[in-house]
């Protein structure tokens, strides 16, 4: 009877075991992968279309904008300011020495623009002279090398500036010897 009851234990055991529900992680982290994904793309779709909300059209109209062009134009249309620099002698890079003289002026947008191109007075000279300073005979020799030798002025003074804008420099001597 001991054996019995040993063989009833084992099947009741083994009922037990069969009688479980396995647990399948694979699919419950399959499941978790794919709401978690829905919830991504939900917020993302409703953070963009929270931030779509608050969009207004410009209030912008086309006679506004035609005002400020008008302005704009005139304002262009003005005679031009120009400030002469006091010349520049330097010497050039590269061998054998050559000497530079240069005069210019250089054109302004407005007077703003142009009161503040005075009060820097030295620091625009001195930038100008180590523009000067780095250039060799071969480089300004040509009519290309005159026009970048204006551009880096422009630029480096453009660049300078906080409030005014130099439209253009001409050059009224450059003399090399």
């Amino acid at each position: 009877m001991a054996d019995r009851f040993v063989g009833w234990n084992m099947a009741e055991e083994q009922g037990l075991e069969q009688s479980k529900p396995k647990i399948d992680f694979k699919k419950i982290l399959t499941i978790a992968a794919v709401v978690l994904n829905f919830a991504v793309v939900g917020a993302g779709a409703y953070a963009v279309y929270a931030g779509t909300l608050g969009h207004h059209r410009p209030t912008d109209r086309d006679a506004d904008l035609d005002a400020e062009m008008v302005k704009l134009r005139e304002m262009l249309d003005k005679a031009p300011i120009m400030y002469a620099m006091d010349s520049f002698n330097t010497n050039l890079d590269g061998f054998p020495r050559r000497f530079l003289r240069l005069e210019m002026s250089v054109e302004m947008y407005d007077n703003e623009g142009f009161e503040e191109l005075v009060t820097l007075g030295g620091e625009s000279r001195d930038a100008i002279m180590r523009i000067l300073n780095g250039k060799k005979f071969e480089d300004l020799e040509t009519i290309q090398g005159k026009l970048h030798l204006k551009n880096d002025i422009v630029s480096h003074l453009n660049g300078a500036l906080k409030r005014g804008v130099v439209k253009n420099v001409y050059f009224t001597k450059l003399q090399v010897q």
